[in-house]
């Protein structure tokens, strides 16, 4: 069942693509046969992350034909997140289905994966049980990368990489990605209270194409990884956080001033001592009042902003 532009859709589909133009069509034709066949309404929002082939041009001309897609179109690659964000931000179902655009998820489990939703969860992610992909240059590192993410979010799921995922959208718009959060979404969710659970899709071999995923992305992955294990651990209270080294710093500086003073009175401290310790005890205060200041605003933040911990019904 379509769904015409003004109205709102029970389900929209968000797809991220960057250089898929031979898979781009066959997608679509599968797609659209297995939301069809669904029967609720549906939006599709397809996202191209500046492709430099011919991606955006066909993008362009199954959207003129099909008033149920919506084109996206960025004028430079800036990342999967930033696509996904994009898409996330201009859906408007009831649940929102992530999918990926190289024809390796099926998007025949869009219903089954739905349906699990529809068992009370809030985020159902999609397992590559069999998958169909290189041992060396993809399994392994994918199943290393998977017990780390699972260990640091505490986040049990057997395949954090893929890419079929379907949430609730009250509760997936929320949240902000950028960096490589796309791969943490769950995590993100899990601090809204969400409801987590997962189960085994289809995967297929790449016919098309080939993988965006390198090596050079491993340290902006680390990076977001520590971020949001910061975020798990301290956005509720971030001033607890920041007064353990608002402390630190104030008592070093304390300990150092009276170091100074002591050796000023028993006369043992030549003017470029002096000077140091002096200058180090002006830096250390500094930095614990800078410290205790950012906790400060950081709880405010929290106090005040938008984020709650509750939807209305």
């Amino acid at each position: 069942m379509q769904v015409k532009k003004k109205e709102k859709p029970y389900l929209s589909v968000v797809v991220p693509f960057f250089n898929e133009e031979e898979s781009i069509e066959r997608l679509w034709q599968v797609l659209k046969s297995s939301l069809d066949e669904f029967g609720q309404s549906y939006e599709v929002i397809f996202v191209d992350d500046g492709s430099m082939d011919r991606t955006r041009d066909i993008m362009r001309r199954l959207a003129s034909d099909h008033p149920e897609l919506l084109v996206i179109l960025f004028r430079a690659n800036f990342g999967q997140s930033a696509a996904m964000a994009a898409g996330f931000e201009a859906s408007r179902g009831d649940v929102v289905v992530a999918i990926d655009g190289d024809l390796q998820n099926d998007p025949r489990d869009i219903r089954a994966i739905v349906d699990k939703l529809n068992e009370g969860y809030d985020v159902v992610s999609g397992w590559r049980k069999n998958r169909q992909d290189k041992m060396v240059s993809r399994l392994l590192p994918s199943k290393i990368a998977n017990h780390i993410i699972c260990s640091v979010t505490d986040v049990k799921l057997h395949d954090t990489g893929c890419s079929l995922k379907a949430f609730r959208g009250d509760l997936l718009r929320r949240i902000s990605l950028y960096g490589e959060l796309h791969r943490f979404i769950p995590a993100l969710l899990r601090m809204e209270g969400a409801r987590i659970t997962e189960m085994a899709v289809r995967h297929h071999a790449r016919r098309y194409g080939t993988s965006k995923y390198n090596l050079s992305r491993t340290f902006r992955v680390i990076m977001d990884l520590l971020t949001i294990r910061l975020l798990m651990q301290h956005l509720q209270n971030p001033l607890s956080f920041f007064a353990k080294f608002s402390i630190l710093a104030g008592a070093a500086g304390t300990v150092t001033f009276f170091r100074a003073l002591a050796q000023i009175v028993l006369n043992r401290i030549d003017v470029a001592t002096l000077n140091i310790s002096i200058s180090m005890t002006v830096l250390l205060w500094a930095a614990s009042f800078m410290f205790m200041s950012l906790g400060l605003v950081g709880k405010m933040i929290v106090d005040n902003g938008e984020r709650r911990p509750f939807s209305l019904e």
